[in-house]
């Protein structure tokens, strides 16, 4: 399974050690006052499928979730939000911007990033989120709250490098 790390929440607290399993997290995310956060890096199909069956996630949102190369966008389902993120990541060693995707189902109880590509490692948000557990008792929301944070942190070491990148042009011309 491509599952990063899988976390159940409640009053802001993690209630266990390393990630729960997609069945475990589902049955987590139905109690009261908890919330799941699930990471998934390059899903195959059939792992997203079952992902989506265990947390009844909108066909047509899970569709775009399982291939990257979607447009930034917010999508307002019945009961859930399916939101792209446009990830990016200055490497400096081929002086080059790699891109990547993370998508996000945000329902009441659960939010699932789906990473594509290596932009926007989210290891370091989910850290600074369970520091915070006034924060995590929010919910969902926070955790939504703590990826577009960390997406959009990572765009300034990219202009940074860019900027480098025209100074050392424009001193060669």
């Amino acid at each position: 399974m491509a599952i990063v790390d899988c976390a159940h929440y409640r009053d802001g607290v993690r209630q266990h050690e390393g990630p729960l399993d997609v069945d475990r997290a589902a049955a987590a995310a139905r109690g009261d006052g908890d919330f799941v956060w699930l990471g998934l890096f390059e899903p195959s199909d059939d792992e997203m499928s079952s992902v989506a069956e265990a947390f009844d996630l909108p066909e047509l949102a899970v569709e775009d979730a399982e291939h990257a190369h979607q447009r930034p966008k917010l999508e307002d389902y019945e009961r859930s939000f399916f939101v792209v993120l446009r990830s990016a990541r200055y490497d400096d060693d081929a002086e080059e911007v790699e891109f990547g995707e993370i998508h996000l189902f945000i329902g009441g109880r659960y939010v699932i990033a789906v990473r594509h590509g290596e932009a926007s490692d989210l290891g370091p948000a989910r850290a600074r989120l369970e520091e915070r557990p006034d924060l995590l008792r929010l919910g969902p929301a926070a955790a939504a709250w703590a990826i577009v944070d960390k997406v959009v942190d990572d765009y300034a070491p990219v202009v940074e490098g860019l900027e480098v990148d025209i100074e050392e042009v424009e001193q060669e011309i």
